[in-house]
């Protein structure tokens, strides 16, 4: 039986579908982590290589017709050496097929849409948009990490959290759900000495590695539907810089293609998220949580082209 694989492979997890030319799914399989920009080259090529063993584990590699691994971190395959290691890994599997790796924004993308173009944005501990042109990414907007940028993202949501408690402390009205909440969290207590809690703040922040502020996002959302005007701030200038990265892919404002949305920031019941799908109007949004879908659906593309039928959840009889 002819058939086709995809791979979602993050930095927490790698998960694989097997669905047969019909789009009925034949095996799932999971392992570990497999970004090659947190894990070991050699690890993250394994890992993938289990999850694709586990989904066709009832059938013969050969009748692999095509294999889409959607990657976080896939530009360290242009590394010929790093590119080695995982083609020498993947060989071993004996499909019947080379394995194409794209990266996790285009099988996130496809993995909510059949459109051939559109925008993913994804807002989750860090941010970046990318523009989506006949299947491939072909713009970028951001994606350079903490010490450069991730405007948007929790990271960047928890640090204008501790900036702005910091700077309630410098004025001596550390009120507000907000400031309650980052104090708790960050120094454990609440008291009246304003310049102490400044300093054990300011201690606790730099105590961790800067991407941990991510942890006081959550905080600016709750605080947000408890109306703190200090969370409604950050709120509002998370909602402009999203939507301003967004805008940045479109090729034009009459574009009408769709945007795939894709993180914790921008989640359906997220303050952030609501307000953004405001902002986009009438625009198609998806929310997406995994690319395995997309990146299976990629594989039957390249064997079927644009007809091939959407994965199912139905397993084949």
């Amino acid at each position: 039986m002819s058939y086709v694989v995809g791979v979602d492979a993050g930095g927490t997890g790698s998960r694989a579908m097997a669905v047969d030319l019909a789009g009925y799914r034949l095996g799932r399989g999971a392992s570990g982590g497999a970004n090659p920009n947190s894990h070991p080259y050699d690890v993250a090529a394994a890992r993938i290589a289990e999850a694709i063993t586990l989904a066709i584990r009832d059938l013969d590699p050969a009748d692999c017709k095509a294999c889409v691994v959607g990657m976080a971190g896939s530009s360290k395959l242009t590394d010929p050496e790093v590119a080695a290691v995982f083609h020498d890994t993947w060989s071993a599997l004996g499909l019947g097929c080379e394995i194409r790796v794209i990266t996790d924004q285009e099988a996130a993308f496809a993995s909510m849409t059949s459109e051939p173009s559109g925008t993913i944005l994804v807002a989750g501990t860090g941010s970046i948009a990318s523009r989506i042109e006949n299947h491939r990414m072909s713009r970028v907007v951001g994606g350079i990490g903490w010490l450069l940028g991730d405007e948007g993202s929790a990271y960047w949501m928890g640090r204008e959290a501790v900036r702005a408690v910091l700077k309630l402390l410098e004025t001596h009205v550390p009120a507000g759900p907000l400031a309650q909440a980052v104090l708790t969290e960050a120094v454990g207590t609440i008291g009246d000495d304003h310049q102490l809690l400044w300093q054990r703040l300011i201690t606790a922040a730099n105590a961790e590695q800067p991407i941990r502020l991510a942890r006081f996002a959550p905080f600016v959302s709750a605080a947000y539907t408890s109306g703190d005007p200090v969370a409604a701030d950050i709120v509002s200038r998370t909602v402009d810089v999203l939507a301003g990265m967004v805008a940045d892919t479109r090729p034009s404002d009459s574009d009408r293609s769709p945007v795939v949305l894709i993180g914790s920031v921008v989640g359906p019941e997220s303050p952030v998220g609501v307000l953004l799908r405001e902002r986009l109007g009438d625009l198609p949004i998806y929310f997406s949580t995994e690319g395995a879908t997309g990146a299976v659906w990629l594989a039957a593309v390249d064997v079927l082209g644009s007809s091939a039928p959407r994965p199912s959840e139905l397993v084949r009889g």
